[in-house]
């Protein structure tokens, strides 16, 4: 066996996928197959199982994949430790939800751009259960989550804070003329919402369908600031990370309308259970928590 082989083994079982592997990896498809091939010669084994246009890993395939990964993030670590500076570099792929992305990341991925020129973070748009998915299959490197729960199979997770949440309504709204609003006033009012699978919208849609016996309608807008937009034109109230409707709060193009919100989410890093973390990822790890985790009063 050799690195690249592994590299390329790699990547196609985590892609299931000969063409995207070689895509990724920028080589031809021949030589990801080439590659493929002598390994499964070195072992004497299939490591495949090819079906028509798809492909899936055999049992031995399987017992190789978490080796194949500690062999690789050794090597990684041996090749950075013997190229001089020692500098983090390569590539880090991160899942991560828009909320975060926009409106908590700048100053990270700002402080990694001057200080670790070398390390390219690659952010892959993806909700909390696509991205823990990601993370077990090894297509993401490490995730940022926005749950509930700070358990989740087969995925380690740093809790970096609660996330603050405010309802949010045009400043004509009926709604923001009461001191205090309740549930059922906002069970009879249109809500904005991200589509289905955040987890703050669930945990609100299931408190405003809590014993009325049917499912409310939410009209669902496909990014933030859409959202924000809509609020804005009086089309409905929404539910929001604070962080991302801050800024219109201070200019008072929304207004935040009294409601307990009776359930919390948490901001949390994850990566795969009982993935040995490459220097790079530690260095994501812990820059993240510096940056991130003081914003939630850490």
């Amino acid at each position: 066996m050799d690195i690249r082989q592994l590299a390329a083994f790699h990547k196609v079982a985590t892609l299931l996928s000969f063409s995207k592997a070689a895509t990724e990896l920028k080589y031809a498809q021949s030589s990801v197959t080439s590659q493929i091939k002598g390994l499964e010669m070195s072992l004497g084994v299939d490591l495949f199982d090819r079906l028509g246009g798809r492909i899936q890993l055999t049992e031995a395939g399987q017992r190789l994949l978490p080796y194949a990964e500690q062999m690789l993030a050794l090597a990684g670590e041996a090749r950075g430790a013997t190229v001089g500076s020692g500098d983090p570099s390569g590539v880090l792929t991160i899942g991560s939800m828009e909320s975060i992305t926009s409106y908590r990341m700048p100053p990270l991925l700002e402080f990694f751009h001057h200080r670790y020129p070398a390390l390219h973070i690659v952010l892959r748009p993806s909700l909390c259960a696509e991205t823990c998915h990601a993370l077990r299959q090894g297509m993401f490197d490490m995730g940022f989550l926005m749950e509930a729960e700070t358990q989740h199979p087969g995925v380690q997770t740093e809790v970096l804070g609660s996330e603050p949440l405010t309802v949010v309504a045009a400043p004509d709204h009926p709604l923001t003329q009461l001191p205090k609003v309740t549930t059922e006033e906002l069970r009879r009012t249109q809500v904005i919402s991200a589509e289905a699978g955040c987890a703050y919208r669930e945990l609100f849609e299931a408190e405003l369908n809590d014993g009325t016996g049917e499912a409310l309608p939410f009209l669902e807008f496909g990014t933030i600031e859409s959202i924000k937009r809509g609020v804005a034109a009086g089309l409905g109230i929404s539910l929001l990370p604070t962080a991302c409707v801050q800024d219109t709060l201070d200019t008072g193009i929304l207004v935040e309308l009294e409601w307990d919100i009776p359930f919390e989410v948490f901001t949390q890093l994850a990566w795969r259970r009982g993935k040995n973390l490459t220097r790079e990822m530690r260095v994501f790890t812990d820059q993240s928590i510096r940056f991130l985790a003081e914003e939630y009063g850490r």
